[in-house]
């Protein structure tokens, strides 16, 4: 491999770690912050909705205008977006202690804005580059996501049960190395030519296509799926389970993300039929989601919600996988698209959750019968969110067998 490519792959990596990083360390924090600063978990879930709906900007810029920006100096500047969103993150007790909400926001719009350019570009940087089975070398880089945010998830647990709660601001600055070593082996890398429409009529007319519409909302409800176990597991744990944060966070969220990646590392190392796993893991997630919501034993809560992990793990990838496949004449527009539709999921379901658990964990008749049984009105409201997340995943089943049966026919002609 030549000497200016021999990072690029590592780049990409740390590129996704970054986004892990992105993901998860809202989520982890959300008790801190809702204890701490006595933000209700409406503007808790808005703040994955801000994360999310931040890159769905950046995927629907890049959908209809990528062929205006110079690819490779993006790629390179992305990692220092990062850094500047981390930095005012952590540092925002210090700039904006009367305003603690929206420093965060600010922070979160900044780094997320850098985890939406990796999303869009590096999908096809890790597909330009040669290899023996492009699917799988696609499976491989998002599971380095998931294993990202097992690691991000272990590491700001103990960091929170080791020197507390009231020190997380520390957290962003420190995670910051990973965007910085990012920035490092992308400065030294050849970037790939990657294909763009030569303009915005281009990327239309892609849009005319039923086909693409079909995996767009594929990988929304995947999306959805994936998010929603990710975001809400540690307070879900915690609160509706009566897990200590500790074990929640180790055996919940970090659990979750080590199933997300196994599914993803098992598909990149035998995979194959992914309409077929695509289907299967639709159905698996339902069942899962209704286990976590429904058990009356929080240890098989805690199972169902580690597993929605791998039952999940191929919803966004895999939907990648089929969009590229079936149109690879649509170059970054496929992949801006298919990262807009798994983003507007991502955006959509969590907060849906936050806004359900809040009106429910204020209503008199659930307040009443929380009293009655002996548990708080939280633990109640959410698990009347994670009903109603359930039906991601219940509506995702005909979508992917839709999906399959679509490959199908068409191999029969």
């Amino acid at each position: 491999m030549k000497n200016g490519t021999k990072l690029l792959k590592p780049a990409c990596y740390m590129g996704n770690i970054t986004m892990a990083i992105v993901s998860t360390l809202s989520p982890i924090l959300f008790l801190t912050f809702h204890d701490t600063y006595h933000i209700s978990y409406s503007l808790l879930g808005a703040l994955v909705l801000i994360n999310f709906i931040t890159q769905l900007s950046i995927d629907l810029i890049f959908s209809f205008f990528s062929h205006k920006f110079n690819i490779s100096l993006t790629v390179k500047l992305m990692p220092i977006i990062s850094i500047l969103g981390f930095a005012i993150y952590g540092l925002t007790p210090l700039i904006l202690p009367n305003n603690i909400f929206w420093g965060l926001c600010i922070g979160t719009v900044i780094f997320s804005a850098s985890s939406g350019l990796g999303e869009v570009l590096l999908s096809p940087i890790i597909a330009a580059l040669p290899a023996d089975d492009p699917d799988r070398e696609m499976s491989k880089l998002h599971s380095v996501f998931a294993w990202g945010v097992v690691g991000i998830a272990v590491i700001c647990t103990l960091f929170l049960f080791t020197f507390g709660s009231e020190n997380w601001q520390f957290l962003s600055l420190i995670l910051s190395i990973v965007p910085l070593l990012c920035f490092i082996f992308f400065s030294v890398s050849d970037i790939p030519k990657i294909d763009t429409p030569k303009k915005a009529s281009g990327a239309l007319h892609l849009l005319k296509n039923k086909g693409v519409w079909l995996c767009i909302t594929a990988i929304f409800l995947g999306g959805a799926s994936e998010c929603i176990m990710e975001q809400w597991a540690s307070s879900y744990l915690e609160n509706a389970l009566s897990i200590p944060k500790l074990w929640g966070d180790i055996f919940g969220v970090a659990l979750f993300a080590a199933m997300l990646g196994f599914g993803r590392t098992l598909y990149s190392k035998i995979g194959k039929n992914i309409e077929k796993v695509l289907f299967m893991c639709a159905v698996g997630t339902a069942v899962c989601y209704a286990v976590a919501a429904l058990s009356p034993i929080p240890v098989l809560g805690l199972i169902a919600c580690s597993l929605a992990g791998l039952t999940t793990s191929m919803l966004w990838p895999g939907t990648l996988i089929v969009a590229s496949d079936r149109y690879p004449k649509g170059g970054v527009f496929i992949f801006a698209m298919m990262a807009a539709g798994g983003d507007l999921g991502a955006s959509v379901g969590p907060q849906l959750v936050g806004i359900v658990t809040d009106f429910f964990s204020t209503n008199s008749s659930v307040i009443q019968y929380a009293t009655n049984i002996g548990q708080t009105p939280d633990s109640i409201a959410m698990k009347i969110g994670m009903l109603v997340a359930l039906l991601f995943p219940l509506i995702s089943i005909p979508v992917y067998y839709k999906n399959m049966k679509t490959r199908a026919d068409s191999s029969t002609k």
